[in-house]
């Protein structure tokens, strides 16, 4: 038997953690990220496919191909959270239970971060964790899966 699927999709300048700001994202990398949120799915029974790019179009395309094949999606979109009407559409329309997250405290960073795209399609936004938000999220998600 297959196990669930998540998406996580990571949007740009996210392939830089690690190196990119650390006082604000930490010192974990990317693959670190993905490692963890691995390991933490699969004791909670799920699978995860991970993927980040640069690309808004390829944010929509994974996030499209989730319609049928995934239980849920974890999006940190980066700076595209505050611009991009498509990644919304994009979430609308899969009709998929969404879990946004961010790293740093959005609130407490420039007033143009504070103003989120995806949070309109999103059941909930995990923000200020750092990379513990994505266990956070897969936490969340498996409980909004299993109806508890």
């Amino acid at each position: 038997m297959t196990k669930p699927i998540i998406l996580i999709v990571n949007g740009p300048n996210l392939n830089l953690l690690g190196t990119r700001q650390p006082e604000l994202y930490g010192h974990e990398t990317l693959a670190c990220v993905e490692a963890s949120a691995r390991t933490h799915a699969a004791s909670l029974g799920l699978e995860i496919e991970f993927h980040q790019s640069n690309h808004e179009g390829d944010l929509v395309d994974w996030i499209q191909s989730a319609r049928q094949r995934c239980v849920g999606i974890i999006i940190n979109a980066g700076a595209y959270t505050h611009t991009s009407v498509a990644i919304l559409d994009a979430l609308l329309a899969v009709q998929v239970p969404t879990v946004e997250v961010h790293m740093s405290h959005i609130h407490r960073r420039e007033e143009f971060r504070h103003h989120s795209f995806v949070s309109k399609a999103a059941k909930g936004m995990i923000c200020g964790f750092g990379s513990h938000g994505y266990i956070l999220a897969l936490d969340a998600l498996a409980r909004l899966i299993r109806g508890s």
